[in-house]
């Protein structure tokens, strides 16, 4: 998958919005005002996942710790296109649904995400 198709996935999600709080080049995917998603310069992707899918990610080598983030429990894809898009898909729609459900109950119903 490439910068492109992860853009249209990631703001095809509800409420969801693109900024670049790390200067050009560096795409933050955001719901409520909280990132889900990141793509560097260079194309990788980081994105935010459960306990369980960031021990079972990091544990078989199919993604790293996202450097900076991995205490929140995020991973690291070098290279997302080695990664099947519809499974990326669902990691990235798993990662809104996670900080999604961390906002306040007003924040996800001012959103109208329930």
């Amino acid at each position: 998958m490439h910068r492109q198709e992860i853009e249209q996935l990631c703001l095809a999600l509800p409420a969801a919005t693109l900024d670049y709080p790390f200067g050009p080049g560096v795409d933050a995917y955001r719901v409520g005002g909280k990132m889900f998603a990141l793509v560097s310069p260079d194309g990788g992707v980081s994105f935010k996942v459960s306990d369980i899918a960031f021990e079972v990610l990091t544990e078989t080598g199919r993604a790293r710790a996202a450097p900076y983030l991995a205490r929140a429990k995020w991973v690291n894809l070098p290279d997302p296109s080695a990664w099947e898009a519809g499974d990326l898909a669902e990691h990235l729609a798993t990662a809104h649904e996670i900080v999604a459900a961390g906002l306040t109950r007003k924040a996800r119903a001012a959103l109208g995400l329930g």
